[in-house]
């Protein structure tokens, strides 16, 4: 999950106008510098409505997302983001604050390049007949058997898996041939105050291009190209489409992922791979008692925004997949969030009530949570879990993985993916000259084509790298069972496709005893995690671990139950 430290959709169509009343607040309130919110409109509010009322409290509209009546606002009123709330035509304001970048390198996804004892190149490997050279440093693809499930069905070019991530670098050889020029775009421009210098006048980084890395890596376990080259994905056929709504630093804000969730709905895109939250509360909730009266509106704000986003996308034919976090906690029952906000200010305690807080977006409506499991099959131990959320586990790569054998603390014991030659650089195992540097031999490769077009490839770990390999089964499913829809259409209901994932998943019991431990793995007893549930689903894995090959070899049944 992605942090460099990871209802209906009816506004548009209502009519109904509502007078602006309850601003409560002095006219003559001191003017600050000038900032930016995301607004939204209450429910059943017109979009003409809702502009005037964000006028009538001091904002400037500069976008607008009708579709799910939200406004990405400018205003130099300190006061605005109360006048904001008090106004009845509107839930709510988040504001963009910036406090600082975020670090370097992260915590849980590059925990082998922060480990204080070298790591080691060796680990579980294929045993499969392989399509492309790196293929047999990739164990999630055996566990999930997508090797035998290519042999029936590889992926269809009209099926379009949405990144919704950091970006895509389409230059890599492995993605190029699957990218989507025509319906890839950036909704995220760059904040120099964390993204650094903006790359280009406009700081809307062009379409395949990715300043984090995290988005191409998430793409290439996805779909890269089985083409006799590098690394191939879960589903090697289908169609690639960035949707930037994450920053260069990591950050995923409300309206970017907002907006690029309501154009995946419009374009008519298949699956959409989310492998992040929403910045910057970890769990937003209604009337957390920690929280001001102002944080409070905010948060009610994300979370009405990302319902009716999610919801939209759902009902127009988008298959919705995402990481559960890294945060090794159960989400039914979580512990104080010690890290929210993290952008705007300082983070604070705030006790989590589950009833009234949200982890979103893998707690919104039509999400299927994905956990992440090692090559032993066991959780990972930073994987959060939870009946009431999780969907499904599978591969994400654990680097601690395999205690007491010659793989333990291993590179290989995590996910493989392509990654852009720039954010190595940066990270410092990749030279000026492109060569990799030394000491980084066993988490960095680099292919060449007989043209010189060089590809490079690195080890991450996460629940973000276990989604995009179930979001890669459900493209798959959509290959082999989608039908024509309209004159130019292709495509699967949504709640078909969740279905027949659950159903073909391997079962996977929970461990004996049910309180796992990773006491050997160096870890203390906040990562204690107990399996509750049984064979059929259980909250460490859910219906089972995604199988690629029963997804596409099982017979369609619609109205089975998982």
């Amino acid at each position: 999950m992605s942090k460099r430290f990871t209802a209906g959709a009816v506004a548009a169509a209502a009519s109904l106008a509502l007078t602006v009343t309850g601003l409560g607040v002095p006219a003559a309130a001191a003017p600050s510098s000038t900032r930016t919110f995301t607004v939204l409109a209450e429910s059943g509010v017109s979009n003409d409505a809702a502009i005037a009322a964000i006028t009538a409290a001091g904002g400037k509209v500069v976008s607008r997302t009708d579709d799910v009546g939200l406004f990405q606002v400018t205003s130099d009123r300190a006061d605005f983001a109360s006048r904001a709330t008090a106004a009845g035509a509107l839930l709510g304001a988040a504001e963009e604050k910036a406090i600082g970048s975020k670090p370097k390198l992260d915590r849980v996804e590059q925990e082998h390049l922060l480990a204080a004892v070298a790591s080691k190149g060796k680990a579980a490997k294929g045993k499969a007949k392989k399509m492309d050279p790196l293929d047999d440093k990739l164990w999630g693809l055996d566990m999930i058997r997508a090797d035998k499930a290519r042999t029936i069905e590889p992926g269809d070019r009209r099926v379009t898996v949405g990144v919704l991530d950091t970006g895509v670098d389409a230059s890599q050889p492995d993605l190029a041939p699957n990218f989507n020029w025509a319906l890839s775009r950036n909704f995220a421009p760059d904040l120099v105050d964390v993204d650094g210098p903006c790359e280009v006048a406009s700081c809307l980084d062009p379409v395949g291009t990715d300043d984090g890395g995290h988005g191409t890596h998430v793409a290439g376990t996805i779909g890269a190209a089985a083409n006799g080259f590098g690394l191939s994905g879960v589903a090697p056929k289908v169609s690639l489409v960035e949707l930037k709504g994450g920053q260069d630093s990591g950050y995923f804000f409300l309206n970017p992922v907002v907006n690029a969730l309501v154009y995946a709905g419009r374009s008519g895109l298949d699956v959409v791979n989310m492998s992040f939250y929403v910045d910057p509360w970890l769990y937003n909730c209604t009337a957390n008692p920690a929280d001001s009266p102002e944080a409070q509106a905010e948060q009610r704000t994300i979370i009405e925004a990302m319902k009716r986003a999610l919801t939209f996308a759902h009902r127009k034919g988008v298959t919705l997949v995402g990481a559960l976090g890294n945060n090794h906690e159960d989400l039914g029952n979580p512990r104080t969030d010690v890290s929210s906000p993290d952008y705007g200010s300082d983070p604070y305690p705030r006790p989590i009530d589950n009833a009234s807080c949200w982890d979103l977006p893998t707690e919104g409506p039509h999400v299927i949570g994905v956990s992440a499991v090692g090559p032993s099959g066991k959780k990972a131990d930073f994987s959060n879990y939870g009946t009431e959320q999780i969907s499904v586990a599978a591969p994400g790569g654990w680097f601690r993985d395999g205690f007491g054998t010659d793989t333990y603390r291993a590179d290989a014991n995590m996910i493989l993916s392509t990654y852009p030659k720039k954010v190595l650089q940066e990270e410092g195992s990749v030279d000026e000259d492109g060569n990799i540097v030394a000491g980084f031999e066993n988490s960095v490769f680099k292919q060449c084509t007989a043209k010189g077009e060089c590809g490079y490839y690195t080890y991450l770990q996460g629940t973000s790298m276990a989604s995009p390999h179930a979001a890669g089964v459900a493209a798959l499913i959509v290959s082999r069972y989608g039908k024509q829809q309209g004159r130019n259409g292709f495509g699967m209901s949504p709640d078909l496709v969740e279905q027949h994932l659950y159903r073909t998943a391997a079962e996977h019991a929970c461990p004996e005893p049910r309180l796992q431990t990773y006491t050997n793995e160096g870890r203390d007893a906040e990562f204690n995690a107990y399996c509750a549930g049984s064979l059929n689903f259980n909250g460490f894995y859910g219906y089972g671990i995604v199988d690629a090959y029963a997804a596409v070899k099982t017979p369609l049944k619609p109205n089975a139950r998982p």
